[in-house]
């Protein structure tokens, strides 16, 4: 175990009083303080909203990236020190929205590295419209007749793609949580955490007591491995939602078939020289 207060951060926090993204970063201090991470060892990347506040919020390496381009220095980030554990920590805007084309292929290429989403089914950080999650026919203060766009289902999206962990957690129940980015952290592979995230500020529909009365932990016995039950348990919303690890696959990681790097030292640690190059440069000529 590490010290929790190594990844204590000195710097004045934005979110507003209140809001779901202190008890997710809370539980994730304490996820790689009690896995015994050391802060030199971890990379938070994000993209840009509030929830991509998060590596300013925490004690370790961090890069913030673009808006919804988190995964591809995350991704980098992972190639050049296959060592470090590589955690992307952003909203439901960038992940889903911006990102969603970077969601889709890292899905498909499997690079161990874990995506926590705080999915507060609204853009918090640009006042308020409607996200890629917000429920048909919601009112925010920029669709006034209410969102007309279908309503984006990450964790269905995430298991009929094939990702090899996807799981959903609740701000409101930190040590559910803990225990979900624990799970996600020690996978080989991708691993996709929605978290329900409530919004106190511009989301009045789906608040805290809105998600208590309807989240429920996955059955004793359920198997994660089943893909067409996750994919039922995954077209659940509404009255009731479930939480925990719906889908897992065990495959091979991208790192694991890349012959440079599976096995070897991680790139960054390799010592190079001007006339390695010179084979190369010879070819050129």
């Amino acid at each position: 175990m590490i010290p929790l207060e190594l990844f204590k951060s000195n710097d004045e926090i934005a979110w507003c009083p209140g809001c779901g993204n202190f008890s997710i970063l809370d539980a994730l201090k304490e996820s790689l303080s009690e896995m015994g991470l050391h802060p030199s060892n971890v990379v938070i990347a994000s993209g840009i909203g509030q929830a991509a506040k998060t590596p300013h919020y925490i004690n370790c390496n961090g890069f913030n990236g673009l808006h919804g381009r988190a995964v591809p220095p995350a991704v980098a980030i992972k190639m050049a020190n296959k060592d470090l554990k590589v955690i992307i920590d952003s909203g439901d805007g960038d992940s889903y929205g911006e990102g969603g084309n970077h969601l889709l292929h890292n899905i498909r290429r499997n690079v161990d590295i874990s995506h926590f989403v705080h999915d507060n089914q609204i853009y918090g950080l640009t006042k308020g419209q409607g996200s890629p999650t917000t429920a048909v026919g919601q009112k925010t203060s920029m669709q006034l007749d209410g969102v007309i766009a279908n309503q984006f289902n990450p964790i269905f999206f995430g298991v009929a793609q094939g990702a090899s962990f996807v799981a959903r957690s609740f701000s409101g129940d930190k040590e559910h949580l803990k225990e979900m980015m624990k799970a996600a952290i020690s996978h080989n592979g991708y691993a996709l955490l929605d978290i329900l995230q409530p919004c106190v500020t511009f989301n009045k529909v789906n608040t805290f007591k809105w998600y208590k009365e309807r989240v429920y932990k996955l059955e004793e016995g359920y198997d994660p491995y089943d893909k067409e039950m996750a994919l039922k348990k995954a077209s659940e919303w509404g009255d009731k939602i479930p939480i925990g690890i719906i889908y897992k696959q065990d495959r091979p990681s991208y790192m694991d078939m890349l012959a440079h790097i599976k096995d070897k030292p991680p790139l960054v640690k390799r010592e190079w020289s001007p006339k390695d190059a010179e084979k190369y440069m010879d070819e050129l000529r």
